[in-house]
């Protein structure tokens, strides 16, 4: 949901300075593909990794420590 977040505000502001300073704005999807490609990929990366490191860990043992 973030990297659809990011990439509506980049082409939003993209629009608006392209407008600003009088030169045309071109849509390429291939940059928006990669860029959400990324996105999604650092979101399961610092998603998944630590959930999975948690999982591992004893209930009782994860309480005690701070």
């Amino acid at each position: 949901m973030g990297g659809l977040i990011g990439i509506v505000l980049g082409l939003g502001g993209s629009y608006l300075a392209t407008r600003a300073i009088g030169l045309p704005f071109a849509l390429v999807a291939d940059t928006v593909a990669i860029a959400l490609g990324f996105s999604t990929l650092v979101g399961v990366a610092f998603g998944y990794l630590p959930a999975r490191r948690a999982a591992r860990l004893n209930p009782i043992g994860a309480l005690r420590h701070e």
